[in-house]
């Protein structure tokens, strides 16, 4: 007869990629994670797999739960400029408030693991180009309603907006310098006319 799980898989892939989130793939030994996790070895190797299975698996948790809120602000009915500025506003605040200097967990493990970590990659591929997508479709919608330029390429300006962001989560994981980032941000803002 198997035996039953002692603790909830859910809440232990939560408290992996907290962990996976504040310190990284590499610094996380497998001893790390059967400390924070407060489960066994044994235990891990057969709900997880190994630390890279369940990276890859905190990693997808990471992308499902945030992402879609960003694809949510992005197509919501009514003027679409909007919703774009809001989204470099708080990704701007964000990267400035952010003390213990987590980042995005997406932007750590493509700075950590690409480009030879084919899963991760792909994770990393599929998040930004989910939120090229939704800008690409609000700023169409924008350029549309007239609140951008006729002339404007949406994908370009999209294109544009997704490594800006990228960047600023980059640059947070510095000293976070508010003056810098909100300076940039403001640049941002001013192309989208």
């Amino acid at each position: 007869m198997a035996r039953t799980k002692e603790f909830d898989p859910d809440v232990v892939l939560e408290r992996a990629l907290d962990l996976f989130w504040r310190r990284g793939y590499e610094a996380t030994s497998m001893a790390d994670l059967v400390e924070h996790l407060g489960i066994g070895r044994a235990s891990l190797y057969a709900t997880f797999g190994g630390k890279h299975d369940l990276y890859v698996k905190a990693l997808e948790r990471y992308a499902q739960t945030r992402d879609p809120n960003l694809v949510e602000l992005l197509s919501q009915p009514g003027p679409a400029l909007p919703a774009v500025r809001t989204l470099v506003e708080r990704y701007t605040e964000e990267s400035i408030r952010d003390r213990d200097r987590r980042g995005c967990m997406i932007v750590n493990a493509a700075t950590e693991l690409l480009p030879d970590d084919e899963p991760v990659a792909r994770l990393v591929e599929a998040s930004w180009t989910g939120l090229e997508t939704a800008l690409t479709s609000a700023l169409i919608r924008a350029r549309a309603q007239g609140e951008i330029s006729a002339e404007s390429d949406p994908r370009v300006l999209a294109r544009f907006v997704l490594v800006f962001l990228q960047g600023v989560r980059v640059m947070g994981k510095g000293h976070g310098d508010a003056a810098r980032l909100r300076d940039a941000a403001a640049q941002a803002l001013a192309m989208l006319r």
